[in-house]
């Protein structure tokens, strides 16, 4: 049974979504931790700063709501209010409509599709990737490339990027005047740093813990680049500050901010934490001349694009109620499998003990002709004694259920 427990900005306040946020490097390590057992035989698990879910086939829930808790050491009812858990079909439908984007906070953003592209990765390279999951997951890439190619859904797109250029518009008269300084190289400063750049600012910083990966987004952008443990040194200088990162921890603590906002002699400082677990500790946001906002308050500025993407919304529920439905005939034809194997290795043992017999009729001398009837006679009543006796010998309501499934299997056509 495939089942994916979770939660979302739906279901938890970024409080909660950060303290089971899973770090990249040890995801591995969690994956191995998560299938130790027997209950739960295939896995993958999906961390962003918007959700935290994990996709697995096993025979209960139950056993990874108490993991969860245990491995990020959080009471279990604690969590649990938060928690989210859906089973066949509705776990199907949940992966399409994630891939898809329509579960995202900005409805119909890409990310989120690359995103569990690398879950899927992680999760195959730590072996936890089974045939049902497997199964699962391409079929939701192949959904969200459909409703991508065939609906409006991603028209227009305001994406968190675009939210916050928008929201340091409100700040700042002009962004080319500002000096912008992004802490991180990943996915998501890439497209900030793309959408703050088409404003050509008037100096651009990349910090990063690798200087080589953040010199090739600086050069990208013709910024300059500086080591993440130097933020202190060069933060007063930035009047524009974005940030996402996968540090387990605060980077930007209240004090660091404070001894620049003094520096600055108190200009106003535009700061954007897209990271989850928090970058910028979160009493920064009550500093005077500091607008601080995270993923969560983005979401307050694309609400107004919504309405314009609900024709498009509708039909890409549409195409997955379609493709849920196969996929359930899919994995319905799997139930069946192990039942035709050992239908077709009984009549193939029947078939080689008649040929077995009637080769050896034929080393006597026996006539060809009554060899090959003797050997259609044996074959016919050994492949439908089973069947004619099992309905011969049914009673009640198992006679008329088992008669329609002979008609049914067998083609027959009682009626004539």
């Amino acid at each position: 049974m495939i089942f994916i427990l979770g939660l979302n900005h739906h279901s938890a306040p970024l409080a909660i979504r950060e303290r089971v946020a899973f770090d990249a490097g040890k995801l591995a390590h969690a994956l191995a931790d998560l299938t130790r057992g027997q209950s739960v035989k295939e896995a993958a698990i999906l961390s962003t700063c918007n959700r935290t879910e994990i996709y697995c086939a096993a025979e209960t829930p139950e056993a990874l709501i108490d993991w969860l808790s245990s491995y990020h050491q959080i009471e279990r009812g604690e969590l649990a209010p938060y928690l989210y858990t859906h089973e066949q079909p509705a776990a199907i439908r949940h992966a399409f409509r994630v891939a898809s984007g329509l579960d995202s906070m900005v409805v119909g953003e890409p990310q989120i599709l690359g995103q569990m592209k690398e879950a899927v990765r992680a999760a195959e390279e730590s072996g936890t990737l089974g045939t049902q999951l497997h199964k699962l997951f391409q079929r939701s890439f192949s959904v969200a490339k459909e409703v991508r190619s065939t609906t409006a859904i991603g028209a227009n797109i305001v994406s968190m990027a675009a939210a916050s250029v928008h929201l340091a518009e409100r700040i700042f008269a002009s962004i080319a005047e500002q000096n912008i300084l992004f802490i991180g190289a990943g996915e998501m400063i890439e497209s900030c740093a793309a959408h703050f750049c088409a404003r050509q600012p008037k100096a651009v910083t990349i910090a990063n813990r690798t200087l080589e990966r953040g010199r090739n987004l600086a050069e990208r952008h013709n910024g300059t680049v500086i080591r993440l443990d130097s933020l202190a040194e060069h933060l007063a200088r930035n009047d524009i500050v974005v940030s996402c990162t996968a540090a387990p921890l605060p980077i930007i603590g209240l004090g660091m901010v404070e001894r620049a906002v003094k520096a600055r002699r108190h200009r106003p400082m535009f700061m954007v934490d897209l990271a989850v677990p928090r970058d910028i500790e979160q009493e920064v946001g009550e500093l005077d001349d500091v607008f601080l906002y995270t993923v969560d308050d983005l979401a307050q500025v694309v609400e107004s694009g919504l309405e314009s993407r609900q024709a498009a919304v509708f039909q890409a529920e549409d195409i997955i109620n379609r493709q849920v439905e196969d996929f359930l005939a899919w994995l319905a034809a799997r139930d069946t499998v192990p039942v035709i194997r050992a239908l077709r290795d009984a009549a193939e043992r029947m078939r080689r003990n008649e040929l077995e017999h009637a080769t050896k009729l034929l080393a006597r001398g026996e006539a060809p002709e009554k060899v090959l009837e003797q050997l259609s006679q044996r074959l016919t009543n050994k492949l439908l004694h089973a069947p004619t006796q099992t309905l011969s010998r049914a009673e009640g309501g198992d006679r008329g259920e088992l008669q329609l499934a002979a008609s049914r299997l067998f083609h027959l056509r009682t009626g004539d």
